[in-house]
């Protein structure tokens, strides 16, 4: 299998980096292709610019989707972008590996898929979920926080994680095709023991042990549910928050 991890994580000695270098370690083991972006080493840009395109379709105004396809089209598009496209089109299954910041990803992580995710290739028109630029792919989010598990259920303060990180697993990775794998989740991971952190790293150790084809996806819409103006056809169940709610 060809595998493309895309980690962002300031420190190198964190452990959200030693994530990262369990993933590499097992995964060749296994005999898996494996191509790497560490994005803080790299120094990748996470800016969305004018700048990103050799030729433009409109020098006067910059609509940054637009100016994607132009940039594919004609292959002017910035050398940076192009050579993280070429990864994540070669790869069958994409690893995201970061830390949990405000909710959120790491705002390099989020430039990350601003510039490489590009309109015309990867998403467009009704090329979305089921049928998005990116279909037949698998993904599969590693996180870590500061967060008690108890903190992210059904009823905890914060609310289920998967439910805070909608706008990656469904938003970014579901809306461009690829069938999203149930994340792995290091929880409170600055104040245990390193003892617990050994666990957490054999834990993900046999979770890459136990990836195959037939490891269950979260469930997300499909085109098919929906007519040609996108309303749920008649024998469409809206489908449940369970995917939410489920070892958050």
């Amino acid at each position: 299998m060809k595998v493309f991890v895309v980690h962002a994580h300031p420190e190198p000695r964190s452990f959200s980096a030693a994530l990262k270098s369990a993933a590499v370690e097992e995964l060749d083991r296994q005999g898996h292709e494996v191509q790497v972006s560490d994005l803080y080493a790299m120094h990748f840009d996470p800016v969305a610019s004018p700048e990103d395109f050799g030729e433009r379709a409109n020098p006067d105004y910059c609509a940054y989707a637009l100016e994607q396809r132009h940039g594919m089209q004609t292959g002017t598009i910035a050398r940076d972008i192009q050579a993280e496209l070429d990864k994540l089109l070669w790869c069958e299954l994409l690893i995201l590996n970061f830390p949990v910041f405000w909710f959120s990803t790491p705002s390099i992580l989020k430039g990350w898929i601003d510039r490489v995710l590009v309109s015309g290739t990867v998403y467009g028109g009704k090329r979305f979920y089921d049928r998005g630029g990116l279909s037949g792919k698998r993904a599969l989010v590693s996180v870590t926080l500061g967060g008690r598990e108890h903190m992210f259920g059904e009823s905890g303060i914060h609310g289920p994680l998967k439910g805070m990180l909608r706008h990656l697993l469904q938003g970014t990775l579901a809306y461009t095709g690829m069938g999203v794998l149930e994340p792995f989740v290091g929880w409170y991971v600055p104040y245990v023991s390193d003892d617990e952190r050994r666990l957490v790293l054999q834990a993900w150790r046999t979770r890459l042990q136990s990836l195959n084809d037939k490891e269950t996806l979260l469930k997300f819409p499909r085109l098919s549910e929906y007519d040609e103006r996108l309303h749920p056809r008649p024998s469409y169940e809206l489908p449940a928050k369970a995917w939410l709610a489920h070892k958050t």
